[in-house]
């Protein structure tokens, strides 16, 4: 699996450590920490997303995710509202739920589609004026800036307890960097 990048850079050290205003699945003292800088509608990301979900059964108990929004507006046209989306979600106690329908539907997510997603969570009818007012733009655009920072310049973007994983895409190679950077 090929990253979206913008160009090469040496690892790095994620300026932001995970914590409450993260989205985490997994307890946030577990003893593995994986945070993904992820665009909805990166295609490299969809292909990472089942691959994370994977791990994260593999792992059990022992995993952190966390998930950080890094929409390349530039190339993906829809990104930044899914990302908005996401945490419009979020904030009504569903932003696992739509990051998981966003990732199932890449090649369907214009404002129409995120209202209807919105709508089939069960979520009430504020998200998509929530969106289209970009009331979470601000977040988004502070994910996007905590990852360059932080050297990220595509998409997905991996870090391993803090440092960044430039490594293979696929489960093999991720289990093995996860478990390498702190055997368990």
């Amino acid at each position: 699996m090929k990253s979206e990048t913008i160009s090469s850079i040496p690892k790095s050290k994620l300026t932001l450590p995970i914590g409450g205003r993260d989205h985490v699945q997994g307890a946030i003292d577990a003893p593995i920490a994986l945070l993904e800088y992820g665009d909805f509608e990166c295609p490299y990301c969809g292909d990472a997303y089942p691959i994370v979900k994977a791990i994260q059964e593999r792992l059990g108990d022992r995993l952190c995710f966390a998930f950080r929004n890094f929409p390349l507006a530039n190339a993906h046209p829809h990104a930044e509202h899914a990302a908005e989306a996401a945490e419009a979600a979020g904030a009504q106690g569903k932003f696992w739920e739509m990051h998981d329908t966003l990732y199932e539907n890449q090649t369907a997510l214009d404002d129409e589609n995120l209202a209807q997603y919105a709508a089939d969570l069960g979520l009430d009818g504020r998200l998509i004026s929530e969106v289209l007012a970009g009331a979470y733009a601000a977040r988004v655009r502070e994910d996007f800036r905590g990852g360059a920072r932080a050297g990220v310049n595509g998409t997905p973007t991996f870090f391993i307890n803090g440092l960044r994983y430039d490594g293979a895409a696929d489960v093999d190679a991720l289990l093995t960097a996860l478990t390498q950077r702190h055997p368990c």
